[in-house]
């Protein structure tokens, strides 16, 4: 009796007659949005930098307020229906906040906010009394906390007590004017021309090793003598070549207007005759002689660019100090 029943049953599926008996299942709360959530999800949905879970649930709960079930839900948006349905009743219990992620488990924090702050305020403002500087043992007597703790604290603030770095104001009344002049022939020189950074080291301790140097060889590195004897002082002439790095050097024992135009002789001699020549520098007195000027004149292809007062951090050979003095030890 049984099987005839279920016989009549798909027999009658298969004839139509109950095709107009729609299958049920649990009823689904309705969905309706306010015109501000609508804005608000459909702005976490394409936000480029929201999080992509979130993205995801503004997404399910706008194709859930279109009217479409949850099967219909994941199969549009990949998800499983379990997900769908989860943050569709989400949303209807909690509306927007139901989306965002609840507390996970775990141990409550041991540090509070306020000693936090405590550890920053007193960080940046205060200093201890028989040091000139806070530092982590310190600073964790005075607060309470432990080393490691001040350390971590320091470290998501970047504070660094123990450092301390140094500034120079200039004081030129055409700074302005002369930083855009410098720059200008950086970021954009003039053609048929080479933009030189000229600049002196004056003081330079010329040491003499007291044996030869050993010469590199397979798994040593060259060596030299700790032993020198010393030999004065010299100046290093330098010009760097902005645009290809070359680099012109000369070593001169003293530091005059006269060793300065011998240098500029050594550019003149080294630069092809085409080429006007630009050179930046500082303000350095033996660069503004009368004799350099009268050189200047006879010499129109060269023109100076001087750097304003307390700003050589625009003079590209102290900038690049190290490989150029590496450059002089081969000259």
């Amino acid at each position: 009796m049984v099987m005839d029943a279920v016989s009549c049953l798909r027999a009658a599926r298969a004839s139509g007659r109950l095709a107009g008996m729609a299958r049920t299942g649990r009823p689904k709360a309705e969905l309706t949005l306010t015109d501000q959530e609508r804005a608000t999800l459909e702005r976490r949905a394409r936000r480029a930098k929201s999080a992509q879970a979130l993205a995801l649930r503004s997404r399910i709960v706008l194709a859930c307020a279109d009217g479409r079930d949850n099967k219909a839900v994941a199969a549009a948006l990949g998800c499983h229906p379990a997900t769908a349905g989860k943050w569709r009743s989400r949303f209807i219990a909690r509306r927007l906040d139901g989306l965002c992620d609840e507390d996970r488990p775990g141990r409550p924090a041991s540090v509070t906010d306020e000693q936090v702050e405590a550890v920053v305020v007193a960080t940046l403002e205060e200093t201890p009394k028989d040091a000139t500087c806070w530092s982590r043992a310190s600073m964790a007597r005075r607060s309470g906390l432990s080393r490691s703790t001040v350390g971590r604290v320091w470290k998501a603030f970047r504070l660094k007590p123990h450092l301390a770095d140094g500034f120079k104001v200039s004081t030129d009344p055409l700074f302005v004017e002369k930083v855009h002049d410098v720059v200008g022939l950086y970021l954009n020189p003039p053609e048929h021309a080479v933009v030189l950074c000229a600049d002196e080291k004056s003081q330079v301790q010329a040491l003499d090793r007291s044996s030869p140097v050993l010469p590199m060889m397979p798994g040593m590195p060259e060596k030299r003598t700790r032993d020198y004897v010393r030999c004065g002082t010299t100046t290093l002439f330098a010009a760097l070549d902005t645009a290809t790095g070359l680099v012109i050097s000369e070593l001169h024992r003293q530091h005059r207007a006269a060793e300065w135009k011998k240098f500029l002789q050594r550019i003149d001699r080294e630069v092809p005759a085409g080429l006007a020549v630009h050179i930046v520098a500082d303000n350095y007195a033996t660069h503004k002689t009368p004799a350099i000027q009268a050189w200047l004149a006879a010499h129109p292809r060269f023109t100076m660019h001087l750097t304003p007062a307390s700003s050589s951090w625009l003079n590209q050979v102290p900038v690049n100090r190290p490989s150029v003095r590496g450059h002089a030890r081969t000259v």
